[in-house]
């Protein structure tokens, strides 16, 4: 009899959620020209960006990056439809892995880009003045010209592959992402579940609070 197993683990979902929250926030915020607004959202990515690093070594099972790695062979085997060998992988396919790599790099680019940028008119960024204005000059640019298009196609890509398993493959991609848990298809080798108990979850509270005071010093607002 299948069990269901423990995948994304309660502070994962938090993040997940919080980190939608705040970037649909920053677009909104960036387009009506609430500047303040979008500055604090765009610290708050930061803070979420530096958990989500801390966590994705001392997280559950499935939110570590050792194991979901877009390694070179498992990319090999997705091009082939081989089915991987070992326990069924429950968290990202190797597709999936690609995506939250990119949408973590852009997303940190994005606000380092913003911490620098100077539209020498309603916003300059806490470290703008701290580099050449050369440098100021391509973040601005990258900022509003590259990195929210960057950013826009990696979450329509997001969407459009949820849409995608729960039309083509019947498989409801959000639902895990809210109460964590999802049912194996494959019985013959047992999957590990990701550890989600008091503890940990304390753990990332405590490392949450640590990225709140860090992500606060980087961006001035600790001074």
């Amino acid at each position: 009899m299948k069990h269901r197993v423990r995948v994304w683990d309660l502070p994962t979902r938090l993040f997940h959620w919080l980190l939608a929250s705040a970037v649909i926030g920053m677009f909104v915020t960036g387009y009506l020209g609430a500047l303040d607004w979008h500055m604090r959202l765009g610290c708050v990515v930061l803070t979420l960006l530096l958990f989500r690093g801390l966590w994705g070594v001392l997280g559950g099972h499935w939110s570590r990056f050792a194991n979901f790695y877009p390694s070179p062979r498992r990319l090999w085997n997705l091009l082939r439809a081989k089915r991987e060998e070992g326990p069924e992988h429950l968290g990202h396919k190797p597709l999936g892995a690609l995506s939250v790599w990119a949408m973590l790099l852009v997303l940190l680019a994005q606000v380092v880009s913003g911490l620098m940028s100077d539209d020498d008119i309603a916003y300059a960024g806490p470290w703008a003045r701290h580099v050449p204005e050369a440098v100021t000059y391509g973040m601005t640019n990258y900022h509003a010209a590259i990195g929210q298009w960057l950013l826009l196609a990696l979450l329509l890509l997001h969407v459009g592959a949820i849409l995608f398993y729960w039309l083509a493959k019947k498989e409801n991609l959000i639902a895990p992402m809210l109460h964590g848990d999802k049912l194996p298809t494959l019985t013959s080798t047992p999957s590990p579940p990701s550890r989600d108990d008091f503890w940990t979850r304390l753990l990332a509270l405590g490392l949450l609070l640590a990225c709140v005071a860090v992500s606060g010093w980087l961006t001035g607002f600790a001074t």
